[in-house]
């Protein structure tokens, strides 16, 4: 099995990477909360990696972090998600914003997402309650305080550029990145209200 991968971006074009290592060009795919993590195309990278083989292919995705990657394997578990739903949840929201979900039972934010109806988002926050093992013990308490800390002056920064209270707190919260300064949660946040 393939646990992580080293090497140069060579490719950038979510949701697909590839990253050459020595020479080998290994084509991951990936979150968007991965890919807005990464650095640009021809540096190197460090990707934790899950290797799914199936009977018409051989699939290799692509994680900036441990949490990620372990909210994925959890997240493929649950009846009726695969890799490609479970990527596309966490393309709409980072580790700590649906571990909050689950436990404020928010099934509301969760049918935003893209392919998630709400049975399925139902079974997500029934399911995925038993699953918050000790791995995230931490997170909320992280979401609550940490983001707080460091989105104070992007939410500040987003409203006087004329963004209403609600929409600046949402959009920094779907695109923050566990240690982004203010200037890169902008950044991240003004790219994302663009497209």
């Amino acid at each position: 099995m393939i646990g992580q991968l080293r090497g140069m971006l060579t490719l950038k074009k979510p949701p697909y990477l590839i990253i050459d290592v020595n020479g080998v060009g290994y084509e991951l795919q990936a979150s968007m909360t991965t890919i807005y993590a990464l650095p640009m195309v021809g540096q190197e990278v460090f990707v934790f990696t899950h290797f799914v083989v199936r009977e018409d292919a051989q699939l290799l995705y692509a994680f900036a972090d441990e949490s990620e990657r372990i909210l994925f394997r959890k997240l493929i578990k649950i009846s009726g998600v695969g890799p490609k739903l479970a990527l596309t949840i966490l393309s709409g929201m980072n580790v700590a914003s649906f571990v909050h979900c689950i436990e404020t039972r928010d099934v509301n934010r969760l049918v935003s997402l893209p392919g998630v109806g709400k049975k399925t988002a139902e079974r997500l926050v029934v399911e995925m309650a038993d699953k918050l093992n000790k791995d995230f013990n931490n997170m909320q308490q992280n979401f609550s305080e940490v983001i707080l800390d460091n989105t104070h002056d992007a939410e500040s920064a987003l409203i006087s550029l004329g963004y209403k209270p609600q929409e600046a707190q949402t959009v920094i919260r779907k695109v923050y990145v566990a240690g982004a300064d203010s200037e890169t949660l902008i950044r991240l946040a003004l790219q994302s209200m663009v497209k």
